[in-house]
């Protein structure tokens, strides 16, 4: 059990007493979820691999997005990791393609734009293509977004940024000031202007 917990504990998020409860959670189970379990583990190690294209996670040649015409080709949204795809692709308000990043610049931790899928992204834009920089609102993913506008505005892309602000069902209150801010920067006109 002591082994479990310690390799448990090694995932992103998991903390040692997340990971104890975790590992005796797994004991109280049939030995048949178990074993899906671990072939699940096995098959995901197996057959996923990055999109040639965009560097998502898929197990087939090419990812979905990337694999679908209907997808708007005139859109490129940079995002740091898989994850934040399909958290845009559950908002349902997004045509267009992806590039995965895996990661952000990061001196600190040594993490350069060699360490990053930015080079590959070049090629894939067109002059006068809309790029979306999606990273976080962090030190880093400032940063790392930044540097991807300096490349991208030379080649002729439309580079934008995405908003930052209130969550839906937000108080202003509970808002911290960095947060209330740029929500105040990004504000959007509603009203036609009179004239």
């Amino acid at each position: 059990m002591v082994a479990l917990i310690r390799e448990l504990s090694r995932l992103p998020g998991i903390g040692p007493k997340s990971a104890q409860r975790l590992a005796f959670h797994l004991f109280e189970q049939p030995r048949e979820d178990i074993e899906r379990l671990s072939r699940a583990l096995l098959e995901a190690k197996r057959d996923l691999h990055t999109c040639p294209v965009c560097f998502n996670i898929t197990d087939a040649e090419r990812c979905d997005v990337c694999s679908d015409p209907s997808r708007d080709q005139g859109v490129i949204c940079v995002v740091e990791e898989p994850g934040d795809v399909i958290a845009i692709e559950r908002s349902g308000e997004y045509r267009g393609l992806y590039h995965v990043l895996h990661g952000v610049l990061s001196p600190m931790n040594g993490v350069g734009p060699d360490k990053l899928h930015i080079r590959p992204l070049l090629p894939r834009v067109q002059e006068g293509q809309e790029v979306i920089l999606a990273t976080g609102t962090t030190v880093e993913g400032d940063a790392t977004a930044l540097y991807l506008q300096r490349l991208l505005e030379p080649l002729g892309a439309v580079v934008s940024r995405i908003a930052y602000g209130l969550p839906v069902g937000g108080a202003l209150e509970y808002a911290d000031e960095v947060t209330l801010g740029r929500a105040l920067a990004g504000r959007q006109r509603v009203s036609k202007p009179q004239g």
